[in-house]
């Protein structure tokens, strides 16, 4: 009785997936190769290894095959205790290793079984002697899908390579119907701007164009995809959806590639392209971190330390308030901008509310200040520049953007407050409570922490060029915040006569 005999049966909540292959100590192809795809798809990623491989960019170096004593040994291990959704086999190597494949395919019968026949090496050279080629045929007709490419499928038929489209189609459609496996047909040999691929069974084929991507990171490509499309089978309908699905992200890993900076020959495919801030810091933390200077220049206005004290002047401070007013107005804005782009209704009601509460709140807060003042005037151009900047994000960029560009009057605003009002302590008699009681408050530190966790969700969510457009509005906004309470230090009130 075997292990996975004494437990029952759990549903899985990912699909579980056996690469059965050589190595690659580089990663980009092999069994390295199938479990970064198969994570890609949301699979849980097995491997038993057939060939220790001493390769990289530039060429297979030498290979080991262990006794397939052990071979069966990792086969059964796996098997005995894990129930396997789909296997993929890749680099067999020798007969001995073929055929305790096949064997083990026998005794467990795999609901899906994708077959990656490596045969022939990029060179053109063949990496099986004639009894290991005999082997791997036989092994295509345990197979639900064969994945050769041109070479290959020659090998496979006894024939020679086919050099036109036509020819690998009628080549694919002989392999389907001897086999009674689906062949996923790969054209990439072929010459032209194309590189087309069709799905041929016994009665259909169905092709899958796209264009050839220009590039030298192409190391691993028929590993990944295989190893992809075994992924994704067990959760879609048939083979011609889960093999576009995986092409389509293939096109993009092989696209990608070339940035990964691995090897200096053929490169590996960036089999997590699709997920660029995969690993990056919580978007809020990065930024906070790269506004350091910025948020020290803050510091050390006189504005700033002057408010902190209580030693600011009282007119310098009602210029603030004035400006603040005016800026607040737009500001506000920009914030019911955030609540309409929102993805979800938690996000759209909290910026909603800070719409309304930064009018509200404010409001109070200068009408007590200002009541007697009779402050007039337009914005100072510093404040229309800070406006300008927040209205041109809010009018051109996505709800990623809008959020980055609104975090620095949150976050920045609850800082200072907070540490003036911790070195305040008491606030009796301090000319500028009102102020640093509503920015220290820690109500205020709550909401600035909950627009902190949207832009981080909001990044989560996005490309690279998309997270630096949103660094770059953070950034902008947390000058335009230096330079706003650096403007009263130069400019005189305006107050109507």
């Amino acid at each position: 009785m075997t292990t996975s005999a004494l437990v029952p049966e759990r549903a899985a909540s990912r699909v579980r997936v056996l690469s059965i292959a050589g190595t690659d100590p580089t990663g980009g192809a092999g069994i390295h190769a199938d479990l970064k795809s198969f994570a890609a798809h949301g699979a849980y990623g097995m491997a038993v290894v057939t060939a220790l491989v001493a390769q990289n960019s530039h060429g297979v170096r030498a290979v080991h095959v262990p006794d397939v004593a052990f071979l069966r040994a990792q086969l059964d291990a796996v098997s005995d205790d894990v129930t396997v959704d789909a296997v993929k086999i890749g680099m067999l190597g020798t007969r001995a290793v073929a055929d305790e494949v096949a064997a083990w395919l026998v005794r467990t019968k795999p609901p899906v079984i994708v077959l990656d026949p490596v045969m022939v090496a990029t060179s053109g050279d063949r990496l099986l002697d004639t009894d290991a080629e005999e082997a791997v045929r036989r092994l295509v007709t345990r197979a639900h899908l064969v994945t050769p490419n041109l070479p290959e499928l020659g090998v496979l038929l006894g024939e020679p390579r086919a050099t036109t489209w036509p020819d690998a189609v009628r080549q694919a459609r002989r392999l389907a119907r001897s086999s009674g496996a689906t062949v996923l047909l790969k054209g990439g040999h072929l010459d032209g701007d194309g590189s087309p691929d069709a799905v041929v069974d016994a009665s259909t084929v169905t092709e899958l164009d796209a264009l050839r991507v220009a590039t030298t990171s192409t190391h691993g490509t028929g590993c990944s995809l295989s190893a992809a499309v075994a992924a994704l089978r067990p959760r879609r309908p048939d083979w011609v959806t889960a093999v576009r699905e995986a092409k389509r992200w293939l096109t993009g890993a092989i696209a990608a590639g070339e940035a990964l900076a691995v090897g200096s020959g053929r490169g590996p495919v960036d089999h997590l392209h699709h997920a660029p801030t995969l690993g990056a810091r919580p978007f809020g933390a990065d930024a906070w971190e790269r506004a350091a200077d910025l948020r020290a220049a803050c510091d050390d206005l006189p504005f700033v330390r002057g408010l902190a004290d209580g030693t600011l002047p009282i007119e310098r401070f009602e210029a603030y308030l004035h400006q603040d007013a005016l800026y607040l107005a737009q500001y506000s804005r920009v914030l019911a901008r955030a609540s309409q782009l929102a993805p979800d209704a938690d996000a759209q009601v909290f910026w909603a509310q800070g719409s309304a509460r930064c009018l509200e709140v404010e409001r109070h807060l200068h009408e007590e200040r200002l009541a007697g003042a009779r402050w007039t005037g337009p914005a100072d151009r510093t404040t229309t520049g800070y406006v300008d900047h927040l209205l041109g994000v809010a009018l051109t960029g996505s709800y990623a953007e809008v959020v980055a560009a609104v975090l620095p009057c949150y976050v920045m605003y609850a800082d200072i407050g907070a540490r003036i009002l911790a070195r305040a302590g008491d606030l009796t008699g301090h000319p500028y409570g009102d102020w640093v009681a509503t920015y220290g408050d820690p109500a205020f530190a709550q909401a600035a922490a909950r627009a902190t966790e949207l832009a981080d969700a909001a990044a989560r969510e996005v490309g690279a060029a998309t997270r630096a457009r949103m660094l770059a509005a953070y950034l902008t906004s947390c000058a335009h915040e230096v330079a706003f309470f650096d403007q009263v230090r130069v400019a005189e009130p305006v107050v109507a006569v």
